[in-house]
């Protein structure tokens, strides 16, 4: 392929080949370079793995998903512990070929490195059209889907990979204080009516509670005339 040249020609220069030492050392820059993850990344022997139960109200068979995470330049202080590949087993054949799918697609998106907490927005953005369900705590799942992507969420903070989108140290203080004014306006009408049932429920949350469209749990209540939710803190007044 012939290549045109438009502009005057002032200065060249010969490119010499690296001698010995200018490989040798190039090649101590890359060994000493922490090793990242990607597709070149060859599966070891061992893997580091944590299994997760999925128990959905739907379903009398329970599912497993099984996250293995390889450990990248262990020993050194550029440890880091990244996921590799997800099993997803179940005794309900319903799901098998979409769970298949799944398994092997996320597998892929593992190994090939990078970013993949995008996963987990992906995964629980996903709404079943016949209407999710409560979780154990009250937290509403919009598809099995959704929690699998919750599953991978979890994991991925245990692992170090993204950080918790946990509460602060204030707004968990005011969502004690909530708590503790709504028990206190409800325990004087309770103790008047011994034969009446506990107000909180096995998820921690009244009965009476309904869901917050912030953080999806059954957790919001009436406290002071405005609906107030005692997982988030999310308030609003009418």
């Amino acid at each position: 392929m012939a290549i045109q040249v438009k502009s005057k020609i002032v200065g060249y220069a010969v490119e010499k080949p690296q001698s010995e030492a200018e490989q040798a050392a190039q090649a101590v820059v890359e060994a000493s370079a922490p090793q990242m993850m990607n597709e070149s990344v060859k599966r070891p022997e061992r893997l580091v793995g944590e299994t997760y139960k999925i128990k959905t109200p739907l379903d009398e068979h329970a599912m497993y998903v099984t996250i293995n995470d390889v450990i990248l330049n262990e020993g050194t202080e550029h440890e880091t512990r990244r996921p590799f590949e997800i099993f997803i087993n179940s005794k309900n054949m319903d799901h098998y070929q979409w769970v298949v799918g799944m398994t092997l697609l996320i597998s892929a998106v593992f190994r090939k490195g990078g970013d993949v907490a995008f996963l987990v927005d992906e995964l629980k953005g996903v709404f079943d059209p016949r209407g999710g369900y409560f979780k154990k705590g009250g937290r509403f799942m919009p598809s099995l889907i959704a929690e699998i992507g919750d599953v991978i969420e979890q994991h991925l903070i245990h692992s170090g990979v993204i950080e918790p989108a946990g509460l602060d140290a204030h707004q968990q203080a005011l969502i004690a204080e909530k708590r503790a004014q709504y028990e206190a306006s409800t325990g004087a009408k309770e103790a008047q009516s011994p034969a009446a049932e506990a107000p909180d429920d096995d998820n921690g949350y009244p009965e009476t509670a309904t869901m917050c469209r912030s953080c999806n749990t059954k957790a919001v209540v009436i406290l002071d005339g405005c609906a107030t939710c005692l997982s988030c803190g999310q308030a609003k007044c009418s």
